[in-house]
């Protein structure tokens, strides 16, 4: 019992920090939407195809990441993520020395694949390393983990890239800070693909069991749908966030990009408290365990704000609200996605309708109820499955993160078109897949 137990200390302290890595990657390419679409005159369309660049990488490596972790297994499959995200990282200098669009989707492409052979490794490893009961809470907690990184990637393009800007006056002292967070990424990506080769990983055996097509399962599949539904409206939602704010509410980049952050700060609280939430710890140690979450709501909002300490209690007040709703899911990972799913659809409707400071905090506030939406889609749709079907499984449900890719040029275009505002009703339409989802779709049944 004891070897078990620290095999699953060393197995989930690793993938923690890999969740980090690849969390901040992610959030960091799109908020960089933003300054790419000041820096080369773009349209809101064309700024969203950063997206596309970094989630089509999704759908045409997934499964072939799925493969490789069944040859080479999960070690070493992270360590080759590690060393793509940090050749696309240093691909950043030239294309932002020229600069050059073209060589910008590159780099994030290559990024993107070594961020795809991170995921797929991690989610199913973290699954199947400790007991089934709490796989959701352990993706819960390596998800918080994730989040701390997306809410830090906002605010440093904030303070590193738009600190003192005026655009388009200055989009060429723009296009000068981009590389050095990428340096510093590449640089650190690549001390940790050397310190993981010198630890060992425990081991996930696959069952040696007759293998059954995933096609027949519906859940996985409908599961994977849910996984593009989910992954397009928040990168969606996100990816929009900046300009939205600079354009209809009237801010400057660097502090609508605090906002930003803020909503990628939601997804992180409510993943920590998901944590304990998906748990099987008692109900008393539960409600312990939300204090020090809200508090941590209370500093990162007025943190990434300059220390505006009213802004991160309006945040922390919104928190408490998105703990109070998570109970009436009483720890059930398809009964709470249905709330929040729902949730989520109203808010974007509301930023639709209204104006101001109420569809400032709309917007923003979605961010908590993304919160458990990946790790409760993920563990709903591999359910029932043996641990030899695990990498299959990932490697479908991946690459519907293709969502990321499809669904902000859509909101691009419909942006272009009709105005922020209206962009709104597309991922509202996802969330409400969601909840079909989380209702009826993630029934266990045979096609």
């Amino acid at each position: 019992m004891s070897q078990k137990n620290n095999n699953l200390v060393v197995g989930m302290s690793v993938f923690g920090a890999i969740f980090f890595i690849f969390g901040f990657a992610t959030t960091f390419i799109v908020t960089l939407s933003a300054p790419v679409k000041e820096i080369f005159g773009l349209s809101e369309f064309n700024a969203q195809l950063l997206s596309s660049a970094f989630f089509i990488a999704y759908p045409l490596m997934s499964i072939p990441t799925g493969k490789l972790i069944d040859r080479i297994g999960y070690k070493w499959t992270v360590i080759a993520g590690l060393i793509l995200m940090a050749l696309g990282s240093f691909i950043y200098i030239p294309a932002a020395n020229m600069p050059s669009f073209p060589i910008f989707l590159i780099g994030t492409f290559v990024l993107a694949t070594g961020v795809v052979f991170l995921q797929v490794a991690a989610n199913p490893y973290v699954t199947a390393i400790g007991p089934d009961a709490t796989a959701s809470s352990r993706l819960n907690l390596t998800q918080a983990l994730n989040s701390i990184a997306t809410m830090i990637a906002p605010w440093l393009i904030s303070v590193a890239i738009f600190k003192g800007l005026q655009f388009p006056a200055d989009a060429a002292v723009a296009a000068e800070r981009v590389p050095l967070p990428f340096i510093i990424m590449g640089l650190i990506v690549l001390l940790v693909a050397v310190a993981i080769f010198t630890i060992k990983l425990p081991t996930i055996q696959s069952e040696k069991s007759e293998k059954k097509s995933i096609w027949n399962r519906p859940h996985v599949v409908l599961g994977a749908f849910a996984i593009f539904t989910y992954v397009g409206a928040e990168v969606g939602n996100a990816g929009l966030i900046v300009n939205y704010l600079k354009n209809n509410l009237g801010m400057l980049p660097q502090e609508a990009s605090t906002y930003a952050a803020i909503y990628w700060g939601g997804a992180m609280v409510g993943r920590f408290f998901g944590s304990f939430m998906f748990s099987d710890m008692p109900s008393s140690k539960k409600l312990t365990y939300a204090a020090p979450v809200l508090l941590l709501a209370a500093i990162s909002g007025s943190f990434v704000t300059d220390w505006n300490w009213n802004i991160g209690l309006i945040f922390t007040g919104i928190a408490l609200v998105n703990f109070i709703i998570m109970q009436i899911g009483q720890g059930k990972a398809a009964k709470t996605l249905a709330i929040f799913a729902l949730v989520a659809a109203l808010l974007d409707l509301a930023t639709i309708f209204t104006t101001g400071n109420i569809a400032l905090w709309t917007i923003i506030s979605i961010g908590l109820f993304n919160s458990i939406m990946f790790p409760n889609i993920f563990s709903l749709a591999v359910k029932d499955l043996d641990k030899g079907e695990l990498s299959g499984a990932s490697g479908l449900i991946n690459a519907l993160i293709l969502g990321g890719a499809i669904i902000p040029p859509i909101m691009g275009y419909v942006a272009d078109s009709m105005g922020y505002t209206w962009a709104f009703i597309v991922p509202a339409l996802c969330y409400l897949y969601i909840f079909y989802y989380a209702v009826h779709g993630s029934s266990i049944r045979k096609a």
